[in-house]
Parts: C-alpha cells; sequence; structure tokens
C-alpha cells in the first residue's frame, strides 16, 4: 500500500487516528503486547505530547482522537517506538512465525529493517466540532460490541468508553470537552 495521502495541518483541532497492524494480524490479543500499546499513549499523555479524547484498541487495529501541536510526528515516533518494542517481545518469547509473516509482508523499500508491524500511514481525519467528536467517540466505542465481544460498549477493557461510562480506564483521557 503507497503513502497515504492524508495529512495533518491543523493543530488546533483533534484528529481520528487509525493504526493498523500490518496484513491485519491480530497481535492485541497478547495482554504484554497491548500493555506496551498502553503504556507508550499514557507516556505521550503524561509527557504532555498528545492529548487523548477516546480510544479503542482491537486485536489488530487501534483508534485514536487526538490532538497536539505535531500529532504527526508523535505518531510517528508512537509507531517507531511500539514496532521496536513488540518486535523485541516477539523475538524474546519466541514467536517466530509471527515475526516471519511481519518479515514477509514488510514493505520492500522498507530496507532499514528487518520486520514491519505497522501499516504505513494513519489515515487521520480532522475533528471540526462537538458533533463529530461525538460521532467518531460513538463510532470508536461500539468498535468492540459490534465485533461481537461484549454486549455493553463500557465492558471493552481496551477503550475509553470505560471513562465516558464514569469509571478511570487504562489511558488517560481528557473529557473537559464533554
Amino acid at each position: 500500500m503507497g503513502r497515504s495521502r492524508y495529512k495533518i495541518y491543523e493543530t488546533d483541532y483533534p484528529y481520528f487516528i487509525t493504526c493498523t497492524i500490518i496484513e491485519w494480524i491480530a497481535l492485541f490479543g497478547n495482554i504484554d503486547i497491548t500493555r506496551i500499546i498502553i503504556d507508550s499513549l499514557n507516556f505521550l499523555v503524561k509527557s504532555n505530547r498528545i492529548e487523548i479524547y477516546g480510544y479503542v484498541i482491537m486485536e489488530n487495529h487501534i483508534h485514536i482522537i487526538a490532538i497536539s501541536n505535531d500529532l504527526h510526528d508523535e505518531l510517528a515516533k508512537f509507531k517507531s517506538y511500539t514496532a521496536r518494542k513488540v518486535i523485541d517481545y516477539l523475538t524474546e518469547h519466541n514467536y517466530s512465525k509471527i515475526l516471519n509473516r511481519l518479515e514477509f509482508f514488510k514493505l520492500k523499500h522498507r530496507t532499514d529493517r528487518a520486520h514491519q508491524l505497522w501499516q504505513e500511514g494513519v489515515h487521520p481525519e480532522i475533528i471540526s466540532n462537538r458533533d463529530i467528536l461525538i460521532q467518531k467517540l460513538k463510532y470508536i466505542h461500539e468498535n468492540p460490541v459490534r465485533k461481537g465481544y461484549v454486549a455493553e460498549e463500557y465492558h471493552w477493557r481496551y477503550s475509553s468508553a470505560v471513562d465516558y461510562h464514569g469509571e478511570i480506564g487504562l489511558v488517560e483521557i481528557n473529557k473537559d470537552w464533554y
């Protein structure tokens, strides 16, 4: 798949972002790998590099609604760091079949690495008003329900739906807009 034509231009608005594992390989069923994603998102939030309004982590992709002074750069760093950590984890725990797939599906122009975890691009969609933000939050929160994983969106532990239901989720989010 070629480079995305979608760009992040505005810094005053949040964006709906999707990050997908290459070839939709289901890795986030492994709690240790999912913990890498959660810890990385929390690091970005705590270091004031990104502000997250909502998220969901599914088995092979994540959706995030976020804002930052340099969201493009922060997402690139996030994807690079998490890829390195996940590949190190897979290597350490001898997940050779998955590593072989990540090597096989690596884009050929990527000569700086042996494996590729994330698909290129994040397909950013600007969120220019409250109604679109609510629509995107509803979409990401209902993702596990549509897949049949849970009956209620706030039952999915890897989602900000928990926070919007009045509890504290795994990733720190900003609900001040709400």
